[in-house]
Formats: structure tokens, C-alpha cells, sequence
């Protein structure tokens, strides 16, 4: 066992762009999934609902992955994983991109889904390694969207045929793939029994200073919540952050459908909402980079939730389009925020990403199949009830959310006060 005792690490640049960008890699497909599936109909010549049908096949595979191989990124063999999943990626969608026979395209889909299952994963549990887990979330989300953005608006310039689309996901997946050796490792864990404290002091150590260690050892033991209740607050935030995820994005894929139907939304306003949507949430990233942990989690995060519901409420009945528009930005904001809480508190429940490996790949399972989950709401309750289920789903879910996030703050000052005090005896 290591003698450093730390169990984060500051932010560095070289192991912030492997984590963010290996992360990206992941989800890239997610966010170029329309684009994807006008490259399938052109490779394939099938209709909009089989390719749909496939690229959500593809997702699902990176979401299944992703939440089978978790376990291991919460290791030493997280850089096997992701650069593993990065191989496959690389090889999967440059098949796509290269070869044009109809299975090799599919198939090389799927393959290239599977792989980005393990950058999901992996990035996802890199960022647990890191101080201060909300600000880390909030340089996460800024990452992500500043580079998705840049993407989304380069690949249509080019062209949207399978070698510019498929192929924009391989040559991802390679810049991940060289820059995946900064990858933060599993921390070491401050030891909590004193027989991992006895193995963790060094043999010049004299028994004068061993002693004090192993008292701190005792008392780290008692400060830190047992792994029992880490584990049901896991959960809990897992079940919590897959069932959010589905109420929002169904309001996402219903949205053009619904400012349509009821508030006679163009294709041009509908663009605006979009791209507002993103700068809403590239301004939340920067607001929780400069704020941190300062207001705790549990409080922003019931805040967010509720303030969220409240807005796809109003959304349901709005019926201008300027004003469909503006709560539709103003709602994403939110939820762009709140998405960064659920990282960060997944994030300081255990630092070795036990929890925020699976929980990115949670809300692809959700994300994944949400078009259908949204227009079968829409068809039983209409877009005003429609608005309203999804309204109240933010109401209940702002409960254990906040639980479980006032629970991992508490384990994050008791792990950190732990190893400071371990450090400081060892020293």
C-alpha cells in the first residue's frame, strides 16, 4: 500500500483534458445521434424509423456497457477500460465510416457503441478522483457542451454522409485514445481499520508516532459512514438520477412536437430554443465552476428540481411561441445545472467513481428510449397532462435527490477531515 494518504487530487490540465475528453468520446454518439441517423439512411437507404431504431440500439449498447463494466473503473484497471473501449470505438465507427455494406455498417455501429460504453464509464468514475467534486462538475459541463456545440456545428458544414459522420466519432474516439495515459487513477483510500494504517506507515516510522496513528485510524473508522449506507445512498441516487433523466428528455424529444402543436413553433424558433438551450447551460456550467461547494448540494439540488418541475408545468400551457421559447431555455438551464449536482454528488460519495462511473451510464438507458416513453405520455394525457406528470415526477424525485446529496456532503467532509488528520499524524 502507497504511503500517500491523500484521497483526492487537485485539477490538473493534463488529467483534466484525458477525463473530460475520454468522457466526451462516450457520449459524443448521444449528441450526434441526428445526425447519425440521416448518415444510416444515406448508407443503408432505410427509412427515418429504422435508422432511428438502430442508433438507439447503439446507445443502448454504450448504456449497457457502460453499466457493466463500471465496476472495474472503480480500480486499477480503469485506463485498461477506457482505452479498451476506445480501441473498439475507433475500430467500430471507422467501419461504419469506411466500409459501405449494410452489415458492416450495423454492425460496426453497435461494435462503436459498445466501446464508447467504456469511455462512459471511465471517464465517468476519473472524476471522482478530483477535490472539490461540484467545481469539477461544473468544468465537466463546460467542456462537454463548448466542444459538442463546436462539433454540432462543424460536421453539417462538411457534409452528413457516413464518412463525415461515423467518421467525426472515430477520429474522437483516436484524440481520446492519446490523451487516455493522464487519466487520474483510483486514489488511495485514507485507510479505515488500523491494520491498514499499521500496513500504510513506513518502517523508519518509530513506534512513538505508529501508536497516534492507529488511535486516528480508530476514529477515522467511527467518522465515516459505513459502506452499508453508502451503498443504499448509491443506489438510491442511481434509481433518482434514471427516472429524472426520462422526465427530462421526454420534454426534450416532445418538444418540437408540443411548441407545434400549441404554440405554432417554427423550425427556425425551434433552432433558437436549441441553441439557447445550450448557452443556458454552458452559463450554468461557468455559474457552478465559480461557486463550488459553497452552498453545499442538497439545497441547490431540491431547488433545482423543483424550480425545473414548476417550469415544464408552464411549458404545457404556454401558447407563444417567444414565450415557449424563453421558458424552454430558461427550464434546460436548470436541468443543465441540476445534471452537474447529480455528477458532483455521485462524485463525492466515493472517490474511486463507484457511483459516478454507472450513474452517466444510467441516464443513457433513460435518454436512449425517451422519444417513445415521450410520445406514448403524450398520446394517453395530451401535451398539457403530458407537462404536468413530468412536472410532478421533479417534485417527488427533489426528495431523495436532496437526501442522498446532504448524505455524500457529509461523507466528503468526513473523508477529507479523515485524511487530513491521518497526513498529518504520518508526517
Amino acid at each position: 500500500m502507497s504511503n500517500d494518504l491523500t484521497v483526492r487530487v487537485p485539477l490538473r490540465l493534463p488529467s483534466a483534458t484525458a477525463t473530460f475528453t475520454v468522457g466526451i468520446a462516450g457520449y459524443l454518439g448521444v449528441n450526434l445521434s441526428p445526425y447519425m441517423i440521416s448518415a444510416l439512411q444515406q448508407a443503408i437507404g432505410a427509412d427515418v424509423l429504422t435508422a432511428s431504431w438502430i442508433i438507439t440500439a447503439t446507445l443502448l449498447a454504450t448504456a449497457v456497457t457502460g453499466l457493466a463494466i463500471a465496476p472495474l473503473c472503480a480500480g486499477p484497471r480503469r485506463l485498461a477500460v477506457a482505452r479498451g473501449g476506445l480501441a473498439l470505438s475507433v475500430l467500430g465507427f471507422a467501419t461504419a465510416a469506411l466500409v459501405p455494406a449494410p452489415a458492416a455498417i450495423i454492425g460496426g455501429l453497435i461494435l462503436g457503441g459498445i466501446g464508447a460504453g467504456g469511455a462512459v464509464a471511465s471517464g465517468g468514475a476519473a472524476i471522482a478522483a478530483f477535490t472539490n467534486p461540484d467545481r469539477v462538475a461544473g468544468f465537466n459541463g463546460l467542456a462537454n457542451r463548448a466542444v459538442v456545440t463546436v462539433i454540432l456545428a462543424i460536421i453539417p458544414l462538411i457534409g452528413l454522409a457516413p464518412i463525415d459522420v461515423f467518421g467525426a466519432l472515430a477520429i474522437f474516439s483516436v484524440v481520446a485514445l492519446l490523451v487516455s495515459g493522464w487519466l487520474p487513477a483510483a486514489p488511495v483510500i485514507a485507510p479505515k481499520s488500523p491494520v491498514a494504517v499499521a500496513e500504510a506507515v513506513p518502517v523508519d516510522v518509530p513506534p512513538t508516532a505508529a501508536v497516534p496513528a492507529l488511535e486516528a485510524a480508530a476514529a477515522t473508522s467511527r467518522a465515516l459512514p459505513s459502506p452499508r449506507a453508502v451503498r443504499i445512498a448509491g443506489f438510491t441516487l442511481l434509481v433518482t438520477f434514471a427516472l429524472w433523466a426520462v422526465s427530462e428528455d421526454s420534454l426534450w424529444a416532445m418538444a418540437g412536437v408540443m411548441g407545434g402543436a400549441q404554440a405554432s413553433l417554427t423550425p427556425e424558433g425551434l433552432g433558437l430554443a436549441l441553441s439557447g438551450a445550450t448557452a443556458g447551460g454552458l452559463i450554468g456550467s461557468v455559474l457552478l465552476m465559480i461557486v463550488g461547494n459553497r452552498l453545499g448540494r442538497a439545497v441547490p439540488l431540491a431547488v433545482l428540481l423543483v424550480g425545473g418541475g414548476i417550469l415544464k408545468i408552464v411549458e404545457g400551457f404556454v401558447t407563444d411561441q417567444t414565450t415557449f421559447i424563453v421558458v424552454f431555455i430558461a427550464w434546460n438551464t436548470l436541468y443543465a445545472l441540476a445534471f452537474m449536482y447529480f455528477v458532483s454528488t455521485s462524485s463525492a460519495l466515493d472517490a474511486d467513481g463507484r457511483w459516478s462511473a454507472p450513474l452517466l451510464a444510467v441516464y443513457l438507458v433513460g435518454s436512449s428510449l425517451t422519444p417513445v416513453i415521450g410520445a406514448a405520455l403524450v398520446e394517453v394525457f395530451g401535451f398539457q397532462g403530458f407537462a404536468v406528470v413530468l412536472g410532478v415526477a421533479s417534485f417527488v424525485l427533489a426528495v431523495p435527490a436532496a437526501a442522498v446529496a446532504a448524505f455524500s456532503t457529509r461523507r466528503e467532509r468526513a473523508e477529507a477531515s479523515a485524511a487530513t488528520e491521518l497526513q498529518e499524524v504520518l508526517a
